[in-house]
């Protein structure tokens, strides 16, 4: 598929059935993986602080799956390009991330017992034992992810063999399917489904932290029986080491040796040519892919948070009336989030027929940037209306403790909801160029999408470096750094305006 600058014909051949069904059952695992993900976003800000951890450590935590993806990612991708397994070149990489998920979502769940075993206090306050428990699985948890889904959209890439319009189609599909585990896994944050495992609420764990248990039991679960259909029924060939050559023609107009030379190049002289080879679109595509997960990360990582505090004007270390508001706000933003989730599902399903009635990619994504700055905006808005509420109240009730009006509730649904159109062309279109950009290079499509995550987890990192200390400038407000992200999203759809088509 070849995206034109000012119109978009949509192909006319139906794709290959089998070839389709291949798609469809390895995009399934993004609804595992993003599963998970989806509990990450919705619970574990507010888990953390349950263990102690204050709102500006919260933020360092968080740094844990961009600096896991900055380094494993690449690596995987490097070397899921040139595995020679009898079981294939991507299948091992998957199945070693989904045990190391396995142990990283049981470390979290279980956290608060493991803590109180090894001697925390039941009393308020920080769980040092506890938190270390949580940190370490959360660690294990952000490299099983990027140990999954890079292998996971390479071998999209694989199965769409040298049709572009298959992997853009193969990235629709997984874009879709990510909003299928993020609706389970922020309804599963929404309902009261530690009920079912009555186990998982213990004297550590109150009914919030078993709560958060059952559900990532339950991703554990769903992650492992979508990873064991696709290891089962989807074949890789295995790759013959002297078919090493795919690379040689990139590496030989980078000035590298070819790969018929003894020694191969190991994985940083890949990084360094990848960088020298690079081409411009590809810089571009790096660009507004940092600007725009700039703007989406601060309200990823705080939008509950947002929720409870802002918006509910709760407390997590307040009185039992401003703990129980900022529950309140917590399970309405899960809501919010499959709201977000069910748009993103739909939008990604109808991407194509976007970009024709948009006249090209460029203009999609930076249309969609611009939305994407609008409503960080509306969250100072939303903010100020709950705020002046709460004003109110105090002079009419003599108290602030008042739940959110009708409207202003709706307003944050509408803002969550479409925050999903954005989203669901950040998921599919810069893995789609990528994949289409690459393919022709001397790098494997595994290396350049890991190398596609940099422009990702640097973003991430930077702000997980400087949102705390700016919120904590602000009292520990949410939200100047949704307005820096709405900032950078408005920066990344003027620059959007510069991605070429692809060749």
């Amino acid at each position: 598929m070849v995206y034109q600058e000012t119109s978009f014909q949509p192909n006319p051949q139906l794709p290959d059935q089998t070839t389709l069904k291949k798609l469809i059952l390895v995009a399934t695992i993004a609804a595992g993986v993003q599963f998970g993900w989806a509990l990450q976003l919705s619970l574990l800000t507010p888990y953390t602080q349950l263990l102690g951890l204050s709102h500006k450590w919260v933020s360092f935590v968080w740094l844990c799956g961009p600096i896991s993806g900055l380094i494993v990612q690449p690596i995987v991708g490097h070397h899921s390009d040139r595995c020679t397994s009898r079981f294939g070149r991507r299948r091992p990489f998957i199945v070693a991330g989904t045990l190391l998920l396995c142990i990283g979502v049981l470390l979290i769940g279980f956290a608060a017992d493991i803590g109180r075993n090894l001697g925390d206090s039941l009393k308020p306050g920080i769980k040092h034992r506890a938190a270390t428990i949580f940190i370490l699985g959360f660690w294990l948890l952000d490299i099983s992810n990027n140990m999954i889904q890079s292998p996971c959209r390479a071998l999209l890439a694989d199965i769409s063999g040298d049709s572009d319009a298959m992997v853009t189609l193969g990235n629709a599909l997984f874009a879709f399917f990510m909003a299928v585990g993020n609706v389970l896994g922020y309804a599963s944050g929404a309902l009261d489904l530690h009920r079912f495992f009555p186990f998982t609420k213990t004297n550590a764990c109150d009914t919030n932290c078993a709560n958060i248990k059952t559900c990532f039991l339950l991703s554990v679960f769903f992650t492992t029986f979508t990873i064991s259909l696709v290891v089962w029924y989807i074949d890789e060939e295995r790759l013959d080491p002297a078919y090493m050559q795919y690379m040689q023609d990139g590496y030989n107009n980078a000035g590298e040796a070819a790969w018929a030379q003894p020694s191969q190049p190991s994985f940083f002289v890949q990084i360094a040519v990848a960088a020298r080879s690079t081409s411009r679109a590809m810089w571009v595509l790096y660009v507004v892919t940092a600007l725009n997960w700039i703007g989406f990360f601060p309200f990823l990582l705080y939008d509950t948070d947002w929720m409870g505090k802002e918006v509910f004007g709760g407390k997590i270390e307040g009185s039992a009336e401003e703990l129980e508001l900022y529950h309140q706000g917590v399970r309405l933003g899960s809501l919010g989030l499959m709201m977000y989730v069910l748009t993103m599902g739909v939008v990604s399903l109808f991407l194509e027929g976007l970009i024709g009635l948009l006249g090209g990619v460029k203009r999609l994504w930076s249309f969609t940037n611009f939305v994407l700055a609008v409503c960080m905006g509306f969250t100072v808005a939303i903010s100020y209306v709950a705020v002046s509420a709460r004003e109110a109240a105090v002079v009419e009730r003599g108290t602030p403790l008042v739940s959110p009006s009708l409207g202003v509730k709706l307003s944050c649904f509408a803002l969550f909801a479409i925050l999903g159109i954005p989203q669901a062309v950040t998921y599919c279109i810069p893995f789609a160029l990528a994949s289409i950009y690459s393919k022709d290079r001397g790098t494997g499509q595994g290396l350049a999408l890991g190398l596609l995550n940099l422009a990702i987890v640097i973003p991430q990192m930077g702000v997980s470096l400087i949102s705390g200390p700016l919120d904590s400038l602000f009292g520990g407000s949410n939200l100047p750094a949704f307005v820096w992200g709405g900032t950078a999203a408005a920066l990344g759809g003027i620059v959007a305006f510069k991605l070429p088509q692809p060749d």
